[in-house]
């Protein structure tokens, strides 16, 4: 029996299952606390409606950078972009399937050299190779928020793509929450393996406000 799905059709489907906000999200405030080791930093947060992220009263510059960029990834994944906008101009094809049902989009045309795992209508695997560093996503678990997917459980391997040498480990858990029409995070767990250690790393977000829309 041939399938007459084509692996377009299910990239496309897989991505337009994910949970994006809608063009009326009005941003939102929080604050945050980062726990690392032994250490609590403690400050504010706020992701604009245009999706702009501002971090304030943080006093360390180095924390207050590494909260920035978790909430600039939260951003990239949030951010709701069209499927020809992205990967309109990419061409796909169906790879191996694996035992568990997963099966493999090789994609054509990627600056970033991105291939990709589909199981059922979400992406489970995302491969990328980014000049000497290449990385692996899985994800293990995600949210169902009736309007879209969220991974919640999921871990990054990178490698030294000329080597394929692994430098690095990070496994993540993250935590969800609807605040009025929206889910924002409310907690991620980070812990990364490199040389020998383990550090873990957890993001805190609480007094979490929607902003109100500017007035026309």
């Amino acid at each position: 029996m041939t399938d007459p799905t084509t692996a377009r059709q299910l990239f496309q489907t897989a991505y337009e299952s994910r949970y994006t906000w809608d063009e009326n999200f009005p941003g939102y405030s929080a604050d945050v606390q980062l726990v690392q080791e032994n250490e609590v930093h403690t400050g504010k947060i706020r992701i604009n409606g245009d999706l702009g992220v501002e971090v304030t009263g943080v006093a360390d510059e180095q924390v207050e950078e590494g909260i920035y960029t978790q909430l600039r990834d939260i951003v990239t994944h949030r951010k709701r972009t069209s499927f020809d906008e992205s990967h309109g101009k990419h061409e796909f094809s169906l790879g191996q399937e694996d035992p568990d049902g997963a099966i493999e989009i090789l994609v054509k045309g990627d600056s970033m050299g991105s291939n990709y795992k589909v199981r059922g209508k979400e992406i489970s695997q995302v491969s990328r190779v980014m000049g000497r560093m290449g990385f692996i996503i899985d994800t293990h678990e995600s949210l169902d928020t009736g309007s879209g997917y969220i991974a919640t459980r999921y871990d990054a391997i990178f490698r030294n793509s000329k080597t394929n040498e692994v430098t690095s480990i990070l496994k993540f858990e993250d935590s969800y929450e609807k605040i009025a029409e929206y889910y924002v995070m409310t907690k991620q767990v980070v812990q990364e393996y490199k040389d020998g250690t383990r550090t873990t790393t957890e993001f805190s977000y609480s007094n979490i406000k929607l902003l109100e829309p500017a007035a026309v």
